[in-house]
């Protein structure tokens, strides 16, 4: 087993559902982080997904339940252990690691993490940029949850997939906020607004996040409309 496949396989033995290695090389110039050289010391990104709960997902009508509020927060404290074992496993071979936290907003002005772990996820082949601007993973489609591991470990990396949305108008439809403009992009969007009335999106998830038992800037309503990775209903 080569380095890359072996690191997958731990990835998967220690929580994740999906792994994938993305090149920085492209995020290298100018690519927004936080702080801003975040990156110097690295060459590779791992991103891992974990899988959202079907039945949890799909009790989200118009709001977000309290269930999935847990739900949110279970998985971004598996997405953080895992993570922290993934840079370990790499630093243990005497390479420089760096785990990037699954939900931890820095700027909060704009809402923005340390890194988009969608764009590393996208080039790391783990799903394409759907037009709510979640990674639509083909497996799973955007019922996940990500987060990063920066590295200089010499992996190879994956690319990105082929965007699979078409002319479907799922997510844009559901959107309580009316904030997906139902643009679709074959690469990363120029912005948030291109895909976005982002604007809408923040205050609703805001308005959201002081709803009894949420506590928390979700919504999942554009998780649970979107068909790719709806569980099938077995033929009658």
């Amino acid at each position: 087993m080569d380095l890359s496949a072996e690191l997958k396989a731990f990835c998967r033995t220690s929580g994740a559902d999906l792994a994938g290695i993305a090149d920085l090389a492209p995020f290298q110039q100018g690519w927004p982080t936080l702080p801003p050289d975040l990156l110097r010391l690295y060459t590779r990104a791992i991103s891992v997904a974990v899988r959202l709960d079907d039945d949890i997902m799909d009790a989200i009508d118009d709001l977000p339940t309290t269930e999935y509020a847990d739900h949110y927060r279970r998985a971004n404290e598996i997405l953080d252990r895992v993570t922290a074992a993934i840079a370990a496993w790499i630093m243990n071979r005497g390479f420089r690691a760096e785990a990037v936290p699954a939900s931890k907003i820095i700027d909060t002005d704009n809402l923005l993490g340390g890194l988009s772990h969608k764009a590393v996820a996208r080039m790391a082949g783990i799903g394409w940029q759907g037009k709510s601007l979640l990674i639509v993973s083909p497996e799973f489609g955007p019922r996940i949850r990500l987060a990063t591991v920066l590295t200089d470990l010499p992996l190879l990396p994956d690319g990105p997939l082929k965007n699979r949305c078409g002319a479907c108008t799922e997510c844009t439809d559901a959107c309580p906020a009316g904030a997906i403009r139902n643009v679709t992009a074959e690469g990363m969007y120029a912005s948030r607004e291109e895909a976005l009335f982002f604007g809408r999106c923040a205050a609703k998830t805001l308005a959201n996040s002081t709803m009894p038992g949420i506590g928390a800037r979700i919504c999942g309503v554009c998780v649970r409309a979107c068909p790719h990775g709806k569980p099938r209903k077995p033929a009658a």
